[in-house]
Order: C-alpha cells, then sequence, then structure tokens
C-alpha cells in the first residue's frame, strides 16, 4: 500500500494538483486499493483533524491581519520603519524587513506578510529605482520572519498536533525571528551599499516622535497578545480573538480610515485564506492515519537511528530532510504529516520537543521561499511583475542567510530555549 501512496503522490505533484487536493486523493486512492477500510473513515478523520480549540486561532489572527491592511496600521507601521532607517543606504530595502517583524508580531503569516506589506513596499521600491528582482526577493525573504516572531499560526498547528505549549513555542520564536531579521538586514545593506540605491534624509526628532504617535497603536498589539497570553489572562486562541477586536476598534473608531463597505471583502479573504488551510489540515489527518496506521513513524525512526544516534547528527540530517520537503510541500501539511514522525524521534535521542518544534518551524517556513514552489516566490514576483526564475535568482543570498541562521538555532538550543525557561516556570 506504501507503494502504491508514494506513486500516487508523486504522479499527483506532477500534474501540478494544489497539495490539499494531492494529499485527499493520495488517501483516498491507498484506501481504495486496501480495500477492508471503509471509506467512511475520510470524513472522520478531516472532521477529527480539525476538531480542535487551539486552531480556532488561525481564523481570528488572519482577520486581524486583514483588519489591520484597511484600516490604517499597516501603512503606519511602513512610515515609522522609513523614519527609523529611510536615511541608510537601500533604507526602503531595511524598511521592507523591518516592517515584517513589526507586522509578523500581529499577523504569524507569511503569505499574508508577502502580499500586504508587497503590494505596498514593492511598488514604492521600484519607483525609488531599485530594481524589481531585489524589491520582490527582500519581499519575500523577510516575510519567513512572520511565522517564526509571535503569534505564528505554523507554532499553533504543531502545538497541537505535537501537544506541545503553544505559549512555550511563542516565546521560543523571539530570539531566532530577530536573527533572521537582522540577516536579512545584513544581506539587504551589503546589496544595496553595492548597487549604489539611494537613501532618504534624516529624519528629525519631532518628525520621528510624530511617527511613533502614529504608529503606537499598532506597536502596542502584539506585546497585548504576549502579555496577555503569558500573564494567563488569556490563551492563545483567545488572544486571536483580542487581536481582531483590537484591530476592528483601532480601524474603525481610532484611525477611522477603515469603512463599513470594506467589511464584506475583508470577511470574504479571510474565510477563503482560512477554508484553505482548513482543508489542507483536514486532508493532512487522513493521510497522516494512514501513515500511522502503518507504521511509518517507526519506519522513519529506524532508518535515521540506523544512520546515528548521535543528537546532533540526527539534527543535520532531520534539518536537509525537512529543507528538501519544504521545497515542493506546503507548510501547514508539512507540520500535520511529520510532527507525529520526527518528534517522538527527536525526543528520543534528548532533544528538547520546544527547541525542536521550533527548528521545524524555522525549516518549512525557508520553504515558502524555496524554488520551485515557494509560495511567498509566487505572490512577490506577481506584485513586482517578474519572472519565477528572476526572483530565484535574486533571493539565493537571502536564502543562505536564513538557512545559516537554522543552523546556529540548531546547534545552539539556548538561543531556542533560555527565553521560555526564563518566563515559564
Amino acid at each position: 500500500m506504501l507503494l502504491v501512496l508514494g506513486i500516487s503522490f508523486i504522479l499527483f505533484l506532477i500534474l501540478g494538483i494544489p497539495i490539499a487536493f494531492v494529499l485527499g486523493l493520495t488517501s483516498f486512492v491507498g484506501l481504495l486499493y486496501a480495500g477492508q477500510i471503509p471509506l467512511l473513515l475520510i470524513p472522520k478523520q478531516m472532521f477529527s483533524g480539525t476538531d480542535s480549540f487551539p486552531l480556532l486561532a488561525v481564523p481570528f489572527f488572519i482577520l486581524a491581519g486583514n483588519l489591520m491592511n484597511i484600516g490604517g496600521i499597516t501603512k503606519r507601521l511602513i512610515h515609522f520603519c522609513n523614519i527609523l532607517l529611510g536615511y541608510v543606504r537601500g533604507g526602503l530595502a531595511l524598511v521592507n524587513v523591518i516592517a515584517s517583524m513589526f507586522f509578523a508580531g500581529i499577523t504569524g503569516a507569511a503569505v499574508a506578510d508577502t502580499s500586504a506589506l508587497g503590494s505596498i513596499l514593492i511598488p514604492a521600491m521600484v519607483k525609488e529605482k531599485y530594481d524589481r528582482d531585489f524589491s520582490a526577493a527582500v519581499t519575500a525573504a523577510s516575510s519567513t520572519v512572520g511565522p517564526i516572531i509571535p503569534p505564528s499560526i505554523p507554532m499553533v498547528i504543531i502545538g497541537t498536533v505535537g501537544e506541545l505549549s503553544i505559549g512555550a513555542l511563542f516565546l521560543a520564536g523571539v530570539v531566532p525571528g530577530i536573527l533572521v531579521g537582522l540577516s536579512l538586514l545584513l544581506v539587504s545593506y551589503v546589496i544595496s551599499v553595492k548597487r549604489d540605491y539611494p537613501k532618504e534624509r534624516r529624519r528629525s526628532l519631532k518628525e520621528f516622535l510624530v511617527g511613533l504617535r502614529d504608529a503606537l497603536l499598532a506597536l502596542l498589539m502584539p506585546a497585548i497578545i504576549m502579555g496577555g497570553i503569558l500573564g494567563g489572562i488569556f490563551t492563545p486562541t483567545e488572544a486571536a480573538v483580542v487581536a481582531v477586536f483590537y484591530a476592528f476598534a483601532v480601524s474603525f473608531f481610532i484611525y477611522r480610515e477603515a469603512r463599513w463597505s470594506d467589511l464584506p471583502r475583508v470577511l470574504i479573504d479571510s474565510v477563503v485564506l482560512t477554508s484553505i488551510i482548513m482543508f489542507v489540515i483536514a486532508n493532512s489527518a487522513i493521510f497522516g492515519w494512514i501513515l500511522a496506521n502503518h507504521q511509518v513513524p517507526q519506519a522513519v525512526a529506524q532508518t535515521f537511528l540506523s544512520i546515528s544516534s548521535n543528537k546532533w547528527v540526527l539534527l543535520l540530517l532531520i534539518n536537509l530532510f525537512l529543507l528538501f520537503v519544504g521545497t515542493f510541500m506546503e507548510t501547514t501539511a508539512s507540520l500535520i504529516i511529520l510532527t507525529p514522525i520526527l518528534l517522538p524521534l527527536a525526543v528520543k535521542v534528548g532533544i528538547d520537543p520546544i527547541h525542536f518544534g521550533l527548528v521545524m518551524v524555522l525549516n518549512l517556513v525557508i520553504g515558502l521561499i524555496t524554488p520551485p514552489l515557494g509560495v511567498c516566490l509566487f505572490i512577490a514576483s506577481s506584485i513586482a511583475k517578474i519572472t519565477l526564475e528572476q526572483i530565484s535568482k535574486a533571493i539565493l543570498p537571502f536564502l543562505l542567510a536564513a538557512i545559516a541562521v537554522l543552523f546556529i538555532v540548531t546547534y545552539i538550543p539556548e538561543l531556542v530555549l533560555w527565553l521560555p525557561r526564563m518566563v515559564i516556570k
């Protein structure tokens, strides 16, 4: 049966079928081939896979991000970042990265970051004579910070599947997220200096204070979310609801840039994106059940252990494996399928589960900017009106920087674990 699953999976991928349907169709073919398993298992597992309280955070974080976009919050964040760094050579590229880091503290989704910030910053960078491929590449690369700096939708998913503390995972992502952001800033600056990209005038203290005042409500949002979770005021799921109400109040009643006529479109966009994610989760649940039923996790564990039982060697092998998987599989599906396989193996050889969860998320998020199927590459290239080949070449320095941070975080666990240990007793 596993051979049938493998052939079906590869065939459906080659045909260009979306990954959610690939998982569902592959599972259907596998169950038909097995014969003795009733097909009623499919809807049962689809429901079980999505019947989780923590997963309710997903639609609310998506909705919060969409409300920010129509309410002027995103625009104010970008303006404030421009005041901070616009005077440096290649300032708009640096603004792109810093804005993504701020935006990451609100939405937790790389695709949302690429779309929201890219639609504003890519045209602005092109207008200022930045190369189109570079503008698209820095936008796509910086969006990978979104799922690392808390809150994070992938961390909600891996916490749910792996039964890990979502609060601890959120805290574990702070330092790696900042390191990824700093590495992207360094690459952006070096390229900007080499190509002599423009810079703006240095802003006055008064302009800084005015920009800070305008962006303050947006900057407070991550603090409210994380403060409430860590203070025990609300759960991560409830924090997502609070984020929606906060974004709604700021957009409609304080900044007053959002219009009531915008609300139906925002709700529809949020429902569509949520349904895509949940459909992936539902079909991944069926596929994961079949793999577990045929003891694939145990077989994979034995294969890795037959190579080496040293945890540092295993981490290297798992990193290479996950980077490969990220090139062709969607992050959510990969987390749901691979977490039950790899997490027990990691725990068995003495790797901290929170550390390993963060490493898994970072690996698969890097896949969002890895050719040939990186989703963020497609979004950024479509906004910049360039080909996938052009952005794939331009993304390479940023990709190497992110991978370098991945290996630093992998082999220095304390960078990940010190904050959760300090805050969560």
